[in-house]
């Protein structure tokens, strides 16, 4: 059976109201960016980018490390920050972890500038 590491992961519904609707409260402006900064680094949305293209909707961590020209232990740091943000989630089969986007928390900070 395979096991899904452990990843914070926020409730769409919950999270996020539009920064351009309204003022937001400490623990909204925390969340979203907390999300943003995952955001905020080249090599960690080409890891997006490739999960979104990535025809099965996963890749394993091994694959990242060719294309993006950093070492195993550098790419795992970056999905770590990733999985924490709660943008990725990864799943361990072996000893390789697979991971996929969450499209949820994707659309969440998208609609969070939003009008």
């Amino acid at each position: 059976m395979a096991k899904r590491t452990a990843v914070a992961t926020v409730d769409s519904e919950s999270c996020c109201p539009s920064v351009l609707a309204s003022p937001l409260d400490g623990p909204d402006a925390a969340e979203l960016a907390r999300g943003f900064t995952a955001l905020a680094d080249p090599v960690r949305l080409r890891v997006l980018s490739m999960l979104a293209a990535a025809p099965a909707g996963e890749v394993c961590v091994c694959d990242f490390v060719e294309p993006l020209g950093k070492s195993q232990p550098t790419i795992s740091h970056h999905l770590k920050i990733l999985g924490e943000a709660g943008l990725v989630h990864g799943e361990r089969r072996g000893k390789w972890v697979w991971y996929s986007l969450d499209r949820k928390r994707l659309a969440s900070l998208r609609g969070a500038l939003d009008a």
